[in-house]
């Protein structure tokens, strides 16, 4: 009994130092240039000297806004979208511990009894008898002794694809927080269209009573007339333009929180919303590797190089044991007594000769490898792509919207000279008109650049990697 089991402990030993057939990984070439796009349109992406990089942030201290932070709180436990997320992380971790299970063998304890009547003409004594049978065994059936690696080339695959789903986890979070930001943002936005589409409305409606009152009295044409009325009707429809997207927009928020979102927690304007933090790209595109979906991307990389590894490992002998140890007896009260100990030892040895099949096996893991390559590749190149852009955004938006300002002024001078001159009688009420509409829309295109810069922020720390 005591050779058993020292033959059993040195299957074991064999088992946690057998080899692997899975090949080295070697992290790829990155297939992007190791800086920064430069030119005109980037001049100004290092303009915040001492600035944090994004693994430096979470997003608690990126988003300063203390009611847009309780809004991103709010999605982070309800949004529906991460849930489904979160619970298929769980799911692949059971099946990864299901995997690494079947490195260890299964120990079960089994209890049988038997009793049957045997005819005289069957018995080995002539005579018709009784016979009874009752055992109880601990022991361990059809266990492979992964000396090759197959098993664990499959478990070390498993716990690169749940690690791979734990960063899809963070990923879905991120995006989950940039569509919260952007979404509020956007709102903000909308409202403040709408503010001034209700204040031009109500200029209009002055506007157009007054030429009325002039036409009324012979002061002024029914031309002047209909083109005060047109801007009037015009400003009616954008009010209620506005006022569709302002629903819409507290409709989209809603879903991202998973929860209707409190009016105290809803922006007024743009203006009433904290800016976010300054953050650096940093000095190289290295920084790309920490992005959770490019993590994720590799571990699934490092998962077909185990999947290698198990292939190769099938055209190779299986070892498999079946050992039990017990006690039987003829009669249930000698069940345990002297001389009932019963045991048995049935290695198993399966060579392979030939199988068409596990050639078709291991050509198909090097081609899902080199996919999975190609994948990580495209992923690179696309998160580089990104960065660049919104650099490009990043380093011209202050510029347009310094001229855009600058348009609003020169307008709204221009519409007080043109109203002057028509109240004068000097000018007619068509360069009124004109210069109601340019301002009108100088503004929406203001408030729309400053979406746009402040969206451009938050874009920029998600394609940088974001933070938990």
């Amino acid at each position: 009994m005591n050779r058993n089991l020292a033959l059993l402990l040195s299957l074991l030993i064999t088992l946690l130092c057998g080899c692997t057939l899975a090949p080295e990984y070697t992290r790829p070439e990155s297939p992007v240039p190791p800086d920064w796009p430069t030119g005109p349109a980037y001049s100004d992406i290092q303009a915040a000297p001492g600035a944090p990089t994004v693994p430096q942030l979470k997003w608690r201290e990126f988003f300063t806004d203390g009611r847009l932070q309780e809004v991103i709180e709010t999605a982070l436990l309800h949004n529906r979208d991460l849930r489904l997320v979160a619970l298929n992380v769980e799911k692949v971790r059971a099946l990864y511990d299901i995997q690494r299970a079947e490195l260890f063998p299964s120990v079960n304890v089994a209890g049988s009894g038997s009793k049957q009547r045997v005819p005289a003409d069957l018995s080995s004594s002539g005579k018709s008898m009784t016979a009874e049978q009752y055992g109880v065994n601990l022991g361990i059936t059809s266990w492979e002794i992964d000396f090759f690696g197959r098993i664990r080339s499959l478990r070390d695959q498993a716990l690169q694809e749940y690690l791979a789903t734990e960063q899809a986890r963070r990923s879905a979070q991120i995006s989950l927080v940039s569509a919260v930001a952007q979404a509020y943002l956007t709102l903000a936005a909308d409202r403040g269209n709408l503010k001034l589409a209700r204040d031009t409305l109500e200029s209009q409606r002055a506007a157009y009573a007054l030429i009325q009152r002039r036409y009324d009295v012979g002061l002024a044409t029914e031309l002047d007339l209909r083109r005060a009325q047109t801007q009037f009707d015009a400003a009616r429809g954008d009010l209620a333009r506005f006022t569709q997207m302002t629903a819409q927009g507290l409709n989209a928020l809603n879903l991202l929180a998973g929860s209707p979102v409190p009016e105290e927690l809803l922006p007024i304007d743009l203006g009433s919303v904290a800016h976010s933090r300054d953050i650096s790209p940093g000095l190289t595109s290295e920084v790309l590797l920490n992005r959770p979906d490019i993590m994720a991307a590799e571990h699934r990389l490092k998962g077909a190089s185990a999947s290698i590894g198990a292939a190769r490992a099938a055209f190779l002998p299986r070892l498999s044991l079946t050992t039990t140890v017990g006690t039987a007896s003829a009669e249930l009260s000698g069940l345990f007594g002297d001389g009932s100990a019963t045991w048995s030892f049935v290695p198993q040895i399966a060579v392979p000769i030939f199988d068409a099949r596990t050639w078709a096996a291991l050509r198909v893991t090097k081609a899902e490898q080199q996919i999975i390559l190609t994948q990580y590749e495209k992923a690179i190149q696309t998160a580089f792509r990104e960065v660049a852009d919104v650099l490009a955004v990043h380093g011209t938006i202050d510029q347009q919207v310094s001229a855009q300002q600058s348009l609003v002024n020169a307008v709204a001078e221009t519409y007080r000279l043109s109203d002057m001159r028509y109240t004068k009688g000097i000018d007619s009420y068509l360069s009124v008109l004109d210069a109601q509409r340019s301002l009108y829309s100088s503004r929406q295109g203001l408030i729309s650049l400053n979406l746009a810069k402040r969206v451009s922020q938050v874009r920029l720390y998600t394609v940088l990697g974001g933070g938990d």
